[in-house]
This record gives C-alpha cells, structure tokens and sequence, in this order.
C-alpha cells in the first residue's frame, strides 16, 4: 500500500557530495517519521538520519555535522543531504518511513515501510 520511491544515489568521489531524496506514495495516513539507512554487505542495517513528525532529527554520529535531513510532510518526502563524503560510506542506502496506511476504512500501523535501496559509491 505504499511505495517508497529514492533517488540520488551515484558515484562522487571522495569530499564531494550528495543528496538523496526519497518520496513516499499510496494511501497514507500518517508518517510518523521518515529517513535513511545504510547497509554494506555483511553488516547490520545504520540509522543514517531520521526526522519524525514533531521535528526532532536523529543522526548517526558519524555523520552529524555532514550529513542534513530535512522532511516535506506536505509532500511526503525526505530528503537528506550529503556533504564531504568519505570512501568507507560507500554502501546502498534505503529510505524508510513509519507509516499508518487506510484500506476499506481501516487503519494500519504505524508499520515500517522501506524503499528498495540505492548505492552511494565514494571514490577517486
């Protein structure tokens, strides 16, 4: 019932920067909050950033004064922007959203939701 759409992803090399986007559809009721995840292979899955309805923001700390989220509840998006990138944050990237979704007048969730990932390649 919902579908996470991301972009943005690519190869920069290293300093440079990105700015992945990522756009949540379907019949939604609510997000509570939406943000990004990393996962390189053989590891577990990283909160990269995160904001929530209220406008709190969470970050990974090794990104935090590098990396910015910023959400459009109007438009159902999160975006998060990506400064001074570094070669180890080479990995596929997923958006993700806390979502309640309405089918037959019914309320689902708040469930979490996941887009199909995206790879962020740092190199020279």
């Amino acid at each position: 019932q919902v579908q996470l759409v991301e972009s943005g992803g690519g190869l920069v090399q290293p300093g440079g920067s990105l700015r992945l986007s990522c756009a949540a559809s379907g019949n939604i009721v609510s997000i509570t909050s939406m943000g990004w995840y990393r996962q390189a292979p053989g590891k577990e899955r990283e909160l990269v950033a995160t904001r929530i309805s209220g406008g709190t923001t969470n970050y990974v700390g090794s990104v935090k004064g590098r990396f910015t989220i910023t959400r459009d509840t109007a438009k159902n998006t999160v975006c998060v922007q990506m400064n001074s990138l570094k070669p180890e944050e080479t990995t596929i990237y997923y958006c993700n959203a806390e979502v309640t979704t309405r089918w037959d007048s019914t309320d689902f969730g708040p469930y979490r939701s996941w887009g199909p990932g995206t790879q962020v390649t740092v190199s020279s």
